[in-house]
Protein backbone atom coordinates (compact mmCIF):
# COMPACT_ATOMS: atom_id res chain seq x y z
CA UNK A 1 0.00 0.00 0.00
CA UNK A 2 1.44 3.05 -1.11
CA UNK A 3 1.45 5.79 2.32
CA UNK A 4 0.27 9.28 1.40
CA UNK A 5 0.04 12.09 3.06
CA UNK A 6 -3.26 12.92 2.32
CA UNK A 7 -5.75 16.09 2.61
CA UNK A 8 -3.85 19.02 4.70
CA UNK A 9 -6.96 18.58 7.28
CA UNK A 10 -6.43 14.70 8.33
CA UNK A 11 -2.70 15.13 8.64
CA UNK A 12 -2.91 17.70 10.76
CA UNK A 13 -5.06 15.60 12.45
CA UNK A 14 -3.28 13.21 12.66
CA UNK A 15 -0.13 14.85 13.64
CA UNK A 16 -1.91 16.76 16.31
CA UNK A 17 -3.08 13.25 17.79
CA UNK A 18 0.66 11.88 17.59
CA UNK A 19 2.05 14.96 19.23
CA UNK A 20 -0.61 14.47 21.35
CA UNK A 21 0.51 10.88 22.76
CA UNK A 22 4.13 11.70 22.94
CA UNK A 23 2.56 14.61 25.60
CA UNK A 24 0.74 12.16 27.60
CA UNK A 25 3.76 9.77 27.65
CA UNK A 26 6.13 12.22 29.01
CA UNK A 27 3.38 13.86 31.29
CA UNK A 28 2.99 9.63 32.67
CA UNK A 29 6.86 9.20 32.41
CA UNK A 30 7.08 12.42 34.95
CA UNK A 31 4.35 11.78 37.35
CA UNK A 32 5.13 8.24 37.45
CA UNK A 33 2.91 5.25 38.00
CA UNK A 34 0.49 4.64 41.10
CA UNK A 35 2.45 2.87 43.58
CA UNK A 36 3.18 2.76 47.74
CA UNK A 37 5.74 5.69 48.64
CA UNK A 38 9.04 4.23 48.93
CA UNK A 39 10.15 3.23 52.17
CA UNK A 40 13.16 5.33 54.24
CA UNK A 41 15.63 3.68 56.27
CA UNK A 42 17.81 5.43 58.91
CA UNK A 43 21.28 5.11 57.66
CA UNK A 44 25.02 5.70 59.61
CA UNK A 45 28.71 6.09 59.08
CA UNK A 46 28.86 2.41 58.85
CA UNK A 47 26.54 2.44 55.68
CA UNK A 48 28.54 4.93 53.94
CA UNK A 49 31.99 2.81 54.66
CA UNK A 50 29.82 0.03 52.72
CA UNK A 51 28.54 1.78 49.77
CA UNK A 52 31.85 3.19 49.48
CA UNK A 53 33.41 -0.40 49.54
CA UNK A 54 30.79 -1.90 47.01
CA UNK A 55 31.47 1.06 45.26
CA UNK A 56 35.64 0.67 45.02
CA UNK A 57 34.49 -3.04 44.18
CA UNK A 58 32.30 -2.20 41.38
CA UNK A 59 35.25 -0.18 39.89
CA UNK A 60 37.66 -2.94 40.22
CA UNK A 61 35.02 -5.73 38.45
CA UNK A 62 35.25 -3.31 35.50
CA UNK A 63 37.97 -0.98 36.07
CA UNK A 64 39.10 -0.41 32.17
CA UNK A 65 35.40 -0.18 31.11
CA UNK A 66 34.46 2.26 34.16
CA UNK A 67 37.65 4.16 33.94
CA UNK A 68 36.96 4.51 29.80
CA UNK A 69 33.18 5.94 30.80
CA UNK A 70 34.89 7.89 33.52
CA UNK A 71 38.05 9.70 31.49
CA UNK A 72 35.16 12.47 29.95
CA UNK A 73 35.51 13.58 33.37
CA UNK A 74 38.63 15.07 34.01
CA UNK A 75 39.11 16.28 30.26
CA UNK A 76 35.97 18.27 30.82
CA UNK A 77 36.96 19.80 34.24
CA UNK A 78 40.48 20.50 32.43
CA UNK A 79 38.76 22.11 29.44
CA UNK A 80 36.78 24.45 31.58
CA UNK A 81 39.37 26.01 33.73
CA UNK A 82 41.95 26.30 30.38
CA UNK A 83 38.43 28.13 29.41
CA UNK A 84 38.16 30.08 32.40
CA UNK A 85 42.26 30.95 32.17
CA UNK A 86 42.39 32.08 28.59
CA UNK A 87 38.91 33.59 28.16
CA UNK A 88 39.03 36.53 31.33
CA UNK A 89 37.07 34.38 33.49
CA UNK A 90 39.59 33.44 35.53
CA UNK A 91 37.77 34.70 38.46
CA UNK A 92 35.50 31.50 37.71
CA UNK A 93 37.93 29.07 37.55
CA UNK A 94 36.80 27.93 41.24
CA UNK A 95 33.41 27.90 41.18
CA UNK A 96 33.47 26.02 37.43
CA UNK A 97 35.72 23.08 39.17
CA UNK A 98 33.58 23.11 42.36
CA UNK A 99 30.65 23.06 40.17
CA UNK A 100 31.17 19.12 39.65
CA UNK A 101 29.65 18.99 42.92
CA UNK A 102 26.47 20.27 41.36
CA UNK A 103 26.24 17.94 38.40
CA UNK A 104 27.93 14.66 39.23
CA UNK A 105 25.06 13.27 40.38
CA UNK A 106 22.90 13.76 36.85
CA UNK A 107 26.73 12.81 35.06
CA UNK A 108 26.93 9.78 36.86
CA UNK A 109 23.28 8.07 35.87
CA UNK A 110 25.56 5.74 33.44
CA UNK A 111 27.85 4.22 36.27
CA UNK A 112 24.21 3.86 38.85
CA UNK A 113 23.29 1.75 35.43
CA UNK A 114 26.50 -0.17 35.52
CA UNK A 115 26.20 -0.79 39.44
CA UNK A 116 22.47 -1.59 38.94
CA UNK A 117 23.21 -4.09 35.83
CA UNK A 118 26.19 -5.81 38.11
CA UNK A 119 24.19 -6.25 40.93
CA UNK A 120 21.69 -8.00 39.19
CA UNK A 121 24.01 -10.88 37.80
CA UNK A 122 24.43 -9.18 35.01
CA UNK A 123 27.98 -8.57 32.16
CA UNK A 124 29.00 -4.96 32.66
CA UNK A 125 30.73 -3.21 29.75
CA UNK A 126 30.91 0.43 29.38
CA UNK A 127 28.27 0.85 26.36
CA UNK A 128 25.85 -0.49 29.44
CA UNK A 129 26.20 2.94 30.62
CA UNK A 130 24.72 4.21 27.69
CA UNK A 131 21.81 1.91 28.27
CA UNK A 132 20.07 4.60 30.64
CA UNK A 133 18.84 5.91 27.46
CA UNK A 134 16.53 3.51 26.55
CA UNK A 135 15.20 3.52 30.26
CA UNK A 136 11.32 4.31 30.04
CA UNK A 137 12.03 6.66 32.65
CA UNK A 138 14.74 8.83 30.83
CA UNK A 139 12.15 11.69 30.51
CA UNK A 140 11.90 12.12 34.55
CA UNK A 141 16.04 11.65 34.44
CA UNK A 142 16.80 14.24 32.20
CA UNK A 143 14.15 17.00 33.57
CA UNK A 144 15.95 16.50 37.12
CA UNK A 145 19.43 16.69 35.45
CA UNK A 146 17.91 20.02 33.79
CA UNK A 147 17.10 20.89 37.07
CA UNK A 148 20.50 20.42 38.38
CA UNK A 149 22.32 22.03 35.14
CA UNK A 150 20.20 25.30 36.33
CA UNK A 151 21.19 25.15 39.63
CA UNK A 152 24.85 24.87 38.27
CA UNK A 153 24.66 28.02 35.61
CA UNK A 154 22.85 29.57 38.87
CA UNK A 155 25.54 29.38 41.18
CA UNK A 156 28.27 30.72 38.35
CA UNK A 157 26.23 33.81 37.50
CA UNK A 158 25.90 34.66 42.30
CA UNK A 159 29.97 33.07 41.96
CA UNK A 160 30.57 36.72 39.38
CA UNK A 161 27.88 38.76 41.15
CA UNK A 162 30.10 37.83 44.28
CA UNK A 163 33.38 38.75 42.64
CA UNK A 164 31.98 42.01 40.84
CA UNK A 165 30.58 43.15 44.58
CA UNK A 166 34.20 42.83 46.02
CA UNK A 167 37.19 42.61 43.84
CA UNK A 168 35.70 44.62 41.35
CA UNK A 169 35.47 44.47 37.72
CA UNK A 170 39.43 44.55 37.06
CA UNK A 171 40.68 41.39 36.32
CA UNK A 172 44.25 40.48 37.57
CA UNK A 173 47.20 40.19 34.86
CA UNK A 174 47.41 36.80 35.88
CA UNK A 175 46.39 33.64 37.95
CA UNK A 176 49.09 34.34 40.40
CA UNK A 177 48.36 37.54 40.96
CA UNK A 178 44.74 37.07 41.66
CA UNK A 179 45.31 34.41 43.77
CA UNK A 180 47.41 36.94 45.98
CA UNK A 181 44.95 39.15 45.83
CA UNK A 182 42.33 36.61 46.83
CA UNK A 183 44.53 35.65 50.12
CA UNK A 184 46.17 38.75 50.73
CA UNK A 185 43.71 41.86 50.63
CA UNK A 186 40.38 42.86 52.52
CA UNK A 187 38.52 42.69 48.95
CA UNK A 188 39.48 38.73 48.35
CA UNK A 189 38.77 38.08 52.06
CA UNK A 190 35.47 39.67 51.65
CA UNK A 191 34.96 37.48 48.40
CA UNK A 192 35.62 33.88 50.41
CA UNK A 193 33.27 35.12 53.49
CA UNK A 194 30.36 35.64 50.87
CA UNK A 195 30.80 33.05 48.41
CA UNK A 196 31.32 30.01 50.02
CA UNK A 197 28.68 30.05 52.66
CA UNK A 198 26.72 30.59 49.05
CA UNK A 199 28.28 27.75 47.75
CA UNK A 200 27.21 25.60 50.63
CA UNK A 201 23.63 26.45 50.40
CA UNK A 202 23.65 25.67 46.70
CA UNK A 203 25.73 22.33 47.12
CA UNK A 204 23.56 21.42 49.94
CA UNK A 205 20.53 22.01 47.90
CA UNK A 206 21.84 19.49 45.11
CA UNK A 207 22.48 16.91 47.81
CA UNK A 208 19.24 17.12 49.42
CA UNK A 209 17.34 16.46 46.42
CA UNK A 210 19.78 14.21 44.20
CA UNK A 211 21.44 11.64 47.77
CA UNK A 212 18.75 9.07 45.98
CA UNK A 213 16.64 10.66 43.32
CA UNK A 214 18.85 9.51 40.24
CA UNK A 215 18.98 6.00 41.12
CA UNK A 216 15.22 5.32 42.48
CA UNK A 217 14.06 6.57 38.81
CA UNK A 218 16.55 4.36 37.19
CA UNK A 219 15.30 1.39 39.60
CA UNK A 220 11.23 2.03 39.80
CA UNK A 221 8.44 4.03 38.23
CA UNK A 222 7.57 6.42 40.74
CA UNK A 223 7.85 9.48 39.09
CA UNK A 224 9.96 12.73 39.39
CA UNK A 225 8.54 14.60 42.12
CA UNK A 226 8.27 11.52 44.35
CA UNK A 227 11.98 10.69 43.69
CA UNK A 228 12.84 14.08 44.51
CA UNK A 229 10.55 14.02 47.89
CA UNK A 230 12.15 10.41 48.97
CA UNK A 231 15.60 11.95 48.39
CA UNK A 232 14.55 14.80 50.87
CA UNK A 233 13.16 12.69 52.94
CA UNK A 234 16.14 10.48 53.25
CA UNK A 235 18.53 13.55 54.24
CA UNK A 236 15.57 14.09 56.77
CA UNK A 237 15.65 10.96 58.19
CA UNK A 238 19.71 10.84 58.39
CA UNK A 239 20.57 14.34 58.32
CA UNK A 240 24.18 13.74 60.25
CA UNK A 241 24.69 10.74 58.25
CA UNK A 242 24.13 12.57 54.25
CA UNK A 243 25.79 15.51 55.84
CA UNK A 244 29.05 13.23 56.29
CA UNK A 245 28.52 12.33 52.83
CA UNK A 246 28.42 15.63 51.47
CA UNK A 247 31.76 15.98 52.49
CA UNK A 248 33.02 12.52 51.63
CA UNK A 249 31.87 13.18 48.27
CA UNK A 250 33.66 17.06 48.28
CA UNK A 251 36.45 16.02 50.04
CA UNK A 252 37.08 13.09 47.40
CA UNK A 253 36.71 15.69 43.92
CA UNK A 254 39.17 17.97 46.02
CA UNK A 255 41.93 15.31 45.71
CA UNK A 256 40.48 13.92 42.43
CA UNK A 257 41.19 17.52 41.01
CA UNK A 258 44.28 18.06 42.59
CA UNK A 259 46.83 16.28 40.41
CA UNK A 260 45.58 17.72 36.89
CA UNK A 261 42.22 16.27 37.25
CA UNK A 262 43.27 12.84 35.88
CA UNK A 263 42.30 11.74 39.76
CA UNK A 264 38.37 12.27 38.76
CA UNK A 265 38.88 9.21 36.88
CA UNK A 266 38.95 7.36 39.64
CA UNK A 267 37.43 9.25 42.18
CA UNK A 268 34.46 9.53 40.08
CA UNK A 269 33.26 6.00 39.08
CA UNK A 270 33.89 5.22 42.97
CA UNK A 271 31.55 7.71 43.94
CA UNK A 272 29.12 7.20 41.54
CA UNK A 273 29.08 3.54 42.30
CA UNK A 274 29.04 4.26 45.92
CA UNK A 275 26.10 6.52 45.41
CA UNK A 276 23.48 3.17 43.59
CA UNK A 277 24.60 1.15 46.57
CA UNK A 278 23.91 3.84 49.41
CA UNK A 279 20.65 4.38 47.87
CA UNK A 280 20.32 0.63 48.40
CA UNK A 281 21.00 1.04 51.54
CA UNK A 282 18.92 4.09 51.84
CA UNK A 283 15.23 3.25 50.40
CA UNK A 284 13.32 0.04 51.34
Amino acid sequence: MTNTIGNPLSWGTRMLGEAGRDIGRVAHELGGEAMPRPRVRRIGPADLRAALRDGVADLAASRSDVIAAAVISPVAGACLIWIALHRDLLHLAFPLLAGFALVGPAAAVGLYEMSRRREAGQAVSWVDGFAVIASPRIGAILALALGHLAVFVLWLLTANWVFLATMGPTMPPSAAQFLREVLTTPAGWAMIAIGLPLGFLFAALVLVTSVVSFPLLLDRPVGLPVAVVTSVRVARESPATIALWGLVVAGALVLGALPFMVGLALVMPVLGHATWHLYRRAVG
